[in-house]
C-alpha cells in the first residue's frame, strides 16, 4: 500500500471513529425519564411534573441549524404539531447550541413548539445522547462552516445521537428512537400512534 492510500485510509477510519465510538444506549422502556426543568426558548417556563400532569412529554433531540436532516424532522414535527398536542401531548426539542442558532433553526422550520439550548449538555448527558466529534472530523466540520464549540459555546465538540423519547403521565419512558446514524429519526406517524396507544 502506498503512502498516499494509506493517509487516505487514516483520513476515513479517524472520520468514522469520531462520529461512532462515543455514541451511548438507548434508554429502555418502562424506564424513569430524567426530568426536564427549564426555560425554553420562548421564556416559557417548563415544568416536568406540570407537564406531565396535563399528557404524555415527547423528548426529541436534534444536532443544530446546519444539519439538514435535522431541519427536516424539524419542519415535519411543527406542521404536525396539531396532531400531537390533540392528543394531550407537549413536544420539546433539546439541542447543544445556542439561542443565536435556535432563532436560526426556527425560522428554518416555522418550529413553535418547546426548544432548548442544554447548557452544558446536562440534559443530553441525562438521556445518554451525548457524544464527542474527534479533533479530526472537527477539522472538516469547520472546512464546512461548522463550528460545533461556537454553537454551543462549549470546548469538546458535543452533538446529541438524534434520539426520541415519548414519555408517560407516570415519567416513565414508553416509546423510544435511537439511532447512530443521524439521517434516520422516528417519524411523526409513530409518534403519533404511540401517544393513541397511551390514551386507549
Amino acid at each position: 500500500m502506498n503512502t498516499l492510500k494509506k493517509i487516505f485510509l487514516i483520513i476515513i477510519i479517524s472520520i468514522s471513529a469520531g462520529n461512532i465510538i462515543p455514541a451511548q444506549k438507548q434508554l429502555p422502556n418502562g424506564s424513569k425519564a430524567p426530568e426536564i426543568n427549564v426555560t425554553d426558548h420562548f421564556v416559557r417556563n417548563f415544568n416536568w411534573n406540570e407537564k406531565l400532569k396535563e399528557g404524555p412529554v415527547v423528548v426529541v433531540f436534534y444536532r443544530g441549524q446546519w444539519c439538514r436532516y435535522c431541519n427536516l424532522y424539524m419542519y415535519h414535527l411543527a406542521d404536525s404539531l396539531s396532531m400531537i398536542t390533540d392528543l394531550g401531548a407537549t413536544l420539546i426539542a433539546v439541542t447543544p447550541e445556542n439561542n443565536k442558532y435556535i432563532d436560526e433553526t426556527i425560522m428554518k422550520t416555522k418550529a413553535n413548539f418547546s426548544i432548548v439550548y442544554d447548557v452544558g449538555h446536562q440534559i443530553m448527558d441525562s438521556y445518554k445522547v451525548t457524544w464527542n466529534v474527534s479533533k479530526f472530523a472537527n477539522f472538516f466540520y469547520k472546512l464546512r462552516g461548522i463550528d460545533l464549540n461556537k454553537a454551543s459555546d462549549g470546548t469538546d465538540r458535543a452533538l446529541p445521537v438524534p434520539a426520541t423519547y415519548i414519555v408517560g403521565q407516570d415519567g416513565k419512558i414508553k416509546a423510544g428512537y435511537f439511532n447512530k446514524n443521524y439521517k434516520y429519526r422516528m417519524p411523526v406517524s409513530k409518534i403519533v400512534e404511540e401517544l393513541k396507544k397511551l390514551s386507549e
